[in-house]
């Protein structure tokens, strides 16, 4: 296709503005490596892997990308590329004993991190729970148990006490939806339960997790810029498949976050499996605690119909909506690439939630191969997008792309590949792959 010279000069001077913050993320046991090392204990994604048939090819959170050995050499590539910023994940099992006191030896990991991070002006955006829960805890009943958002708390302030003196950038919870609803409701991901009221209590404590963790942050870190990470989705269709998949999707987390409760139609649609003693007094105002900043993870939308061929657990309530198609190309995930989707949902969320400031915390896609055209025309559009959501107002402070490094991708394993830099697991090999280099150029020319 001919491009027009107005329309390549305009292309040319697409600038984010002064101070966006250009990053990218990864989370603990996708990377980390090391699950018997130093005192960490069993999570429920041990757990999980060793499960037959949960995961692609049987695989398991070892080696991953072997981070907890080679971070000095990660950090070195953060650097090359010109990152802003690293979001990272702790590892609640590396942290803490199976007795709940603190393992020194796995917390000193981060303080390195950290450290090494700031040596090479790199911020360091901790997110404290991305979905490695203790397997002991859920043993006790996991996230369905009330008592586990309170031992979420104690954590919290561990990490807090040790990390607090360097780190100002902190998300308690990322992506609860994916804890509750694949974990406790269809099964597909840790722990691998099919129990709908469990999920809906893992959603009612998750949020009541964030709202104790933030509650920690304030008191050992005043300073902190804090909020959590959603994955949130723009929904299309008949009108009532897309309130029900809005409604459990989105505004189940958003209200109760932004002090309006839970949304009167999702309660209605969940009625039946909602525990009638799941939310006490006071839960909705420790849950609505102020944040700085909304995290949002965006990867695609939904186009939904009123009737679906195959019943899905994951929805409860509303496992009868049906998930279609949109014709647009793919991802190597099978992931519809609908940029202009995000426009729509950053121009959304600033309108009904105008309260804070937003980050795009996660935005990236599985390609196979180095040379990685598909990964550099998928970030270029979502960039776009993003700006244009910006030119139209909206308050967005950052982007970081998922993920920094080729990792283990959960129930995929290791079949799909989301990183910027490819990772070769049997001898752990780093290579930067042509997205890598196109997205340092991003950064240092703060737009393209």
């Amino acid at each position: 296709m001919i491009v027009s010279t107005e329309t390549q000069a305009t292309r040319a001077r697409l600038r984010f503005p002064a101070g966006f913050t250009w990053g990218s993320a990864t989370s603990a046991f996708q990377i980390e490596g090391s699950t018997t090392v130093d005192g960490r204990v069993e999570s429920i994604w041990d757990r999980f892997c060793a499960t037959p048939g949960a995961v692609v090819n049987g695989d398991t959170g070892d080696p991953g990308a072997d981070h907890y050995r080679l971070m000095d050499r990660d950090v070195a590539l953060m650097t090359e590329l010109g990152l802003d910023a690293y979001r990272f994940s702790v590892a609640w099992p590396r942290v803490l004993h199976a007795d709940g006191t603190v393992n020194s030896k796995g917390l000193g990991f981060y303080d390195r991190l950290v450290d090494r991070l700031l040596d090479n002006g790199i911020t360091p955006c901790l997110t404290l729970y991305h979905w490695d829960l203790p397997q002991a805890l859920e043993d006790q009943g996991g996230w369905a148990n009330r008592d586990t958002a309170f031992r979420f708390a104690d954590y919290a302030l561990a990490v807090l006490d040790r990390l607090g003196d360097r780190v100002v950038q902190w998300h308690t919870i990322n992506e609860p939806w994916c804890s509750a609803f694949l974990g406790y409701a269809s099964g597909r991901h840790a722990p691998g339960r099919q129990d709908r009221t469990a999920a809906l209590a893992a959603v009612h404590h998750l949020l009541l997790a964030h709202g104790l963790g933030m509650r920690a942050i304030r008191e050992r870190v005043p300073a902190a810029v804090a909020g959590l990470a959603l994955n949130l989705y723009p929904v299309a269709g008949d009108a009532d498949a897309v309130r029900r998949v809005d409604g459990l999707q989105n505004r189940i987390f958003m209200d109760p976050v932004f002090g309006r409760g839970y949304p009167n139609d999702v309660l209605a649609d969940v009625r039946r499996w909602w525990p009638d003693d799941l939310v006490r007094d006071g839960d909705l105002d420790t849950i609505a605690a102020p944040i700085d900043v909304l995290g949002i993870n965006y990867y695609r939308g939904y186009q939904v119909s009123d009737r679906g061929e195959t019943p899905d657990l994951t929805w409860v309530g509303s496992e009868h909506v049906g998930f279609h198609p949109t014709g647009a190309p793919v991802t190597d995930s099978g992931w519809d690439v609908q940029p202009d989707e995000l426009t729509d949902l950053l121009v959304q969320v600033q309108r009904d939630y105008p309260e804070v400031p937003l980050v795009i915390t996660e935005n990236g896609a599985a390609y196979p191969g180095v040379a990685d055209e598909d990964r550099v025309a998928f970030v270029e559009a979502h960039l776009r997008a993003a700006h244009a959501a910006i030119d139209q107002g909206v308050d967005l402070r950052g982007y970081f792309y998922w993920s920094l490094l080729d990792n283990f991708e959960w129930a995929e394993g290791y079949a799909k590949r989301f990183g910027l830099v490819h990772v070769d697991f049997a001898t752990q090999e780093r290579t930067l792959k042509q997205s890598a280099r196109w997205y340092a150029d991003v950064i240092r020319e703060n737009g393209f």
